[in-house]
């Protein structure tokens, strides 16, 4: 009986890995990977697999697996039996200038803020729609509520009439046939016609003035800011009783933002 017992037993299978049991082999790749990586930094013209396996510590075998695969990723890649940096780490690299740009943006922000005593604004027009990338306000500077859709409502605030100015005419028709003017206070200019005319009267790097047209109890200025192909502008905001201000604080706005360097808008 027991000899029967034994043939008919099921056969024993394998125990199963666990996820963490796999976890650190995974981590282990990541970490020889990253270890590549940096030792293809310590050459400025390239390397072989031989140099960077020797470089990171690892068997030339591990290495060169790893180095097919952060090329087929397009982290590195392959020329002349060499390795170099790839597209893929260029726009890590790129993303991480935008960061430390749009961080420096923030601090001059911060400081026009507190020099000028209002709301600071930093928009782009972007795929065709009017894009708020950064407001900086304080307790005594608050910033505007944003009730009604900044992208719908470019006719009425002065960030978005800042931004249609620098554009083509066609540009600007073609926004406003997507967002048709709408009466938001009684002070809104809702008359497409009058609008456009309105637009196409700024004077290039002169700031555009608006006076509760987006909001009641808010007057606000914006200053054009254009690199290349880019769009921007920078706009500060004040509560109606300080009204008094807003020509001497949009002069100080533009002067500020004359002598800001262009890149952070890049």
């Amino acid at each position: 009986m027991d000899r029967i017992a034994e043939r008919t037993a099921p056969p024993t299978r394998p125990a199963r890995t666990s996820r963490k049991e796999r976890q650190p082999t995974l981590i282990s790749s990541v970490q020889r990977a990253l270890r590549l990586l940096e030792a293809v930094g310590g050459f400025r013209h390239g390397a072989t697999a031989k140099q960077l396996a020797r470089a990171a510590g690892l068997p030339l075998g591990t290495a060169y697996h790893l180095l097919r695969t952060l090329a087929h990723e397009g982290y590195l890649r392959r020329a002349d039996g060499r390795f170099f940096y790839g597209d893929s780490v260029d726009g890590i690299v790129r993303a991480d200038d935008r960061q430390t740009e749009r961080h420096g943006l923030r601090v001059r922000m911060e400081r026009l803020s507190d020099e000028l005593g209002a709301a600071v604004y930093f928009a782009l027009y972007q795929d065709g729609e009017v894009t708020v990338v950064d407001t900086v306000d304080g307790a005594h500077q608050p910033a505007v509520e944003p009730w009604a859709d900044f992208r719908a409502t470019a006719h009425a605030h002065a960030i978005g009439q800042c931004l249609l100015s620098q554009l083509p005419e066609e540009a600007r028709r073609d926004h406003l046939a997507r967002h048709p003017p709408v009466g938001l206070t009684p002070a809104t200019l809702v008359d497409e016609s009058a609008v456009l005319r309105r637009i196409a009267g700024v004077r290039h790097t002169m700031p555009v003035v608006e006076r509760q047209e987006y909001a009641i109890g808010t007057v606000c200025a914006a200053v054009p800011i254009t690199v290349g192909s880019v769009v921007a502008t920078m706009a500060v905001s004040l509560p109606v009783e300080q009204a008094d201000r807003l020509a001497t604080v949009a002069g100080q706005l533009r002067r500020g933002v004359g002598a800001m360097t262009p890149s952070f808008v890049l």
